[in-house]
C-alpha cells in the first residue's frame, strides 16, 4: 500500500513554504504520494481563537531568525516579505479551483505563488501584482483569477478549512501520515519517521 503525506498549507505563511521546500523530495524518498490540500489559515485561527505569531512582537521576531537558519539548513531562499501579512484568500481560492482542474497546472501555480511570496517577495495581496506573477510563470492569470471568483470554488475551500478545522488543525503546515498529525516545518523529521 502507497502511504500517503497529506500538507495543509496557506500562502501566507512562511513556514507552509519551508515545508513546501522539503515534502516532495521526502514524499519521493519514501515512495509517499504528496497531497495538497489548500486551507484558508485566517479561517483556522478565528475557528480555532489561534493567532499568528507574528502578533507576539517578541515571538515574530524570534521566528523571523528560526525561518532564516531553517532556510539555511535546507539550502533554499528564504526573504521575508516586507508585506506581510497578506490577506491569501483570493490565492487559496485560485488553488482550490485549479486543483480541481488540473493536477500539473495546479503544481506551477504553487510554485509561483510560493517562490513570489517568499523568495522573490512581491505584495500578492495586489491584484495586479498577481496577474503579472502568474503571467510571468507562463500562467493563464485571467483564468486563474476567474476561477477565484467561481462561487463552487469559494465553497469548497471554505468546507475543506472546516473540515481541517474539525480534523484538528490549528495552523499550517500541517501534515498527515495516515491519521498522525504533525505540526510545523520543524516536525518534519517526524514525517520522515512516520514513512518509514
Amino acid at each position: 500500500m502507497v502511504k500517503s503525506v497529506e500538507f495543509y498549507f496557506d500562502f501566507g505563511s512562511p513556514a507552509s513554504y519551508l515545508a513546501w521546500t522539503q515534502l516532495p523530495g521526502i514524499a519521493a524518498q519514501h515512495g509517499a504520494n504528496l497531497v495538497y490540500r489548500p486551507v484558508l489559515l485566517g479561517g483556522i485561527h478565528k475557528a480555532t481563537n489561534n493567532a499568528s505569531p507574528a502578533a507576539i512582537p517578541a515571538k515574530g521576531a524570534w521566528m523571523q531568525v528560526d525561518l532564516a537558519r531553517f532556510a539555511r539548513r535546507y539550502g533554499v531562499q528564504y526573504i521575508h516579505n516586507p508585506h506581510f501579512p497578506i490577506n491569501t484568500l483570493m490565492l487559496m481560492r485560485g488553488a482550490t479551483g485549479v486543483q480541481l482542474q488540473d493536477e500539473g497546472l495546479f503544481l506551477r501555480y504553487v510554485d509561483a505563488v510560493f517562490r513570489a511570496m517568499w523568495e522573490h517577495p512581491c505584495n500578492m495581496g495586489d491584484l495586479p501584482t498577481v496577474r503579472a506573477v502568474l503571467e510571468s510563470a507562463g500562467l493563464d492569470a485571467s483564468l486563474l483569477l476567474q476561477l477565484a471568483e467561481d462561487p463552487a470554488v469559494k465553497e469548497k475551500l471554505k468546507k475543506d478549512t472546516e473540515a481541517a478545522v474539525a480534523r484538528g488543525l490549528f495552523g499550517a503546515p500541517t501534515m498527515f501520515v495516515g491519521e498522525e498529525m504533525f505540526f510545523g516545518q520543524d516536525r518534519l523529521d517526524f514525517v520522515r519517521e512516520a514513512l518509514r
